[in-house]
């Protein structure tokens, strides 16, 4: 049997008391101050010392992200680790050195003459000149060295700290469920899986009442948060000379506005069909329109009993089918069951969601979730072992073109999620399974074209406002409100107008606008699963080029050389959306009967 807990003392033995923890915070903070002088004394036209900087700037970002993952982790499997949080805090003091030895390096870089410049690229690798290139763009717009420094110092308390003050009042959220006479209470991560995945729906309407009560009630607390969190934010665009508030996470993706633009307008031009889909869907639950809580549970037709995959079951079927696709991605999830990387406990004072992140210094990852037996959770567990599979094809590569941007990281993941989803469909015996799965499958497509297009929709609105004072709580869930009818299309008889609060992606320090990347990634691996199938035997090689690339040149650039397609053409985004269309048909078709 594979371990439901993840072993994370093989990284840091201890925990929150790991002294070998201590050790290397300890070692960090003298990494940091190495690298700090480095960069202080290098001149420009000593082009010999680039390869030395960033060597020092990779050991430094490794040992960030290796401290960083493991103490996120241990808040992610216990709120209430407050020696974590603690440590969190003394990790996040030593963050301005290190931005402001990044600063001073982009800064030399802006000075250097363009002539001077172009010597020293030429002698760099493709892939790391791109990364060079990128900071030296940024450096030209930084502020001098004490600024950014004063910035990223009041940061901590700032923009940082409002994030995780977030985390803080996640954890006081609990909903009450009634069994059998007796009241237990829910953390925000059971009381969501069990509110959108159990079959009965007096159920899921009880948990939903109750769960937009209990986010309602810290309505006023959740929107201090946000509006300080991304007023923090837009200060710092300000001081910098960023007017648009999206060009930042634009940057950070690597993607033209145009691309951006043509893909939401692709979809918004294909929404009836999903309107539809979500119609007929609440019809089989004997209602004339889909309710908020609905739009993820089961569809039980006739005699059919979902199917469930234990844990062990999970990893089995996972392994099995991406082994017909890659058999580097089946032995990387091989080695994320057997040397317990997943962390899938189903209890109380856990954080909802789930990630995967990376140890670099250790060349691993881990998977955090809180897994359920239904397929929604393979899904899920395939999806982030996808990310896995991901850093672990990139570890050899430079530090810097192993930073990839999130729209592209959301590629492997969506590829193995498809896979797992595809396979489940082919194992159908029944048309009630069938149903049942391509209704599964379809979750995913609504997530993506609506629910994170009403995301889109509202930051947008909530920036724009933000940037002219404070926006009320009630402003704020108005936005919500409006933002969900208007992405799905009028199509739902109930919304969630308090999702703004229960979603952490909005209360994301690092990355701003973390909604259309997810669609982004959903679609660009609809086109990749569509080449793997042309592909064949050919396409596990492909494939793994593609993903070494990701962080070695813009989206647009990737999309052409590895699949020989036009992002900012509305052919790419419509191929896949048909895809999914041919889903919702064969759905409408087989349930035509049922009504």
């Amino acid at each position: 049997m594979y371990a439901v807990t993840w072993d994370l003392d093989s990284i840091f033995p201890g925990g929150s008391d790991s002294q070998a923890l201590r050790e290397r915070l300890t070692k960090l903070a003298a990494q940091v101050a190495e690298y700090q002088a480095l960069v202080s004394d290098w001149e420009p036209q000593q082009a010999t010392v680039l390869p030395t900087l960033i060597e020092k700037q990779a050991v430094a970002q490794r040992g960030f992200s290796q401290c960083g993952s493991f103490i996120n982790g241990l808040l992610s499997a216990n709120v209430n680790d407050s020696k974590a949080k603690i440590l969190m805090g003394d990790l996040m003091k030593m963050t301005p050195k290190f931005q402001l030895a990044d600063t001073i390096l982009m800064k030399k870089f802006s000075e250097v003459a363009d002539t001077d410049w172009q010597k020293v690229m030429a002698e760099q690798s493709p892939g790391l000149a791109f990364r060079l290139n990128e900071l030296r763009r940024d450096g030209a717009r930084l502020l001098s060295e004490t600024e950014e420094n004063i910035i990223n110092t009041l940061a901590l308390d700032g923009l940082n700290a409002w994030s995780q003050h977030y985390d803080t009042l996640v954890g006081t959220i609990q909903i009450p469920y009634e069994k059998d006479g007796e009241t237990q209470w829910l953390s925000a991560g059971q009381a969501f899986n069990k509110m959108m995945g159990d079959p009965d729906k007096e159920v899921r309407a009880d948990l939903f009442a109750k769960w937009e009560k209990a986010w309602g009630e810290k309505t006023d607390l959740f929107a201090d948060t946000l509006n300080h969190l991304d007023g923090s934010r837009l200060s710092g665009y300000h001081f910098h000379g960023i007017e648009d508030y999206l060009e930042e996470p634009l940057e950070y993706n690597r993607l033209q506005k145009e691309t951006l633009e043509v893909m939401w307008a692709t979809i918004q031009k294909n929404k009836q069909p999903f309107v539809d889909y979500l119609t007929r869907k609440a019809q089989l639950f004997g209602k004339e329109k889909m309710d908020w809580q609905d739009q993820d549970a089961p569809i039980i037709l006739g005699d059919l009993e979902e199917k469930t995959f234990t844990f062990d079951e999970a990893a089995d079927f996972i392994m099995t089918n991406f082994t017909k696709f890659s058999p580097k991605m089946a032995s990387l999830a091989k080695t994320a069951f057997d040397n317990s990387w997943i962390e899938a406990e189903d209890r109380p004072g856990k954080r909802p969601g789930g990630y995967c992140t990376e140890f670099p210094e250790s060349q691993e990852s881990r998977i955090f979730m809180t897994y359920s037996n239904s397929i929604n959770e393979v899904a899920t567990l395939a999806h982030e072992l996808g990310h896995a599979f991901h850093s672990s094809v990139l570890w050899d590569l430079p530090q810097l073109n192993q930073d990839y941007a999130m729209n592209v990281a959301e590629t492997a993941s969506t590829f193995a999620e498809l896979v797992v989803a595809d396979a489940t469909l082919k194992e159908a015996q029944t048309p009630e399974e069938k149903i049942n799965l391509i209704d599964t499958k379809m979750q995913n497509a609504i997530a993506m074209f609506m629910n994170i297009h009403a995301r889109f929709i509202f930051e947008n609105k909530f920036y724009s406002a933000r940037q002219k004072g404070l926006v009320s709580g009630e402003e704020i869930t108005e936005m919500m409100l409006a933002a969900q009818k208007e992405a799905y299309a009028e199509g739902l008889n109930s919304y969630h107008p308090h999702f703004w609060a229960a979603k952490l992606h909005f209360f994301i320090d690092d990355v701003p606008f973390y909604n259309f990347p997810y669609t982004f990634g959903y679609l660009f691996s609809m086109g990749i699963y569509a080449y793997a199938n042309q592909q064949g035997s050919d396409f596990e090689d492909q494939y793994i080029a593609l993903l070494r690339d990701t962080a070695s040149m813009t989206t647009e650039e990737l999309a052409q050389k590895h699949l020989q397609v036009d992002l900012t053409k509305p052919d790419f985004w419509q191929a896949g959306i048909d895809l999914v269309l041919k889903d919702v048909a064969d759905f409408m078709e087989l349930t035509e009967s049922y009504l």
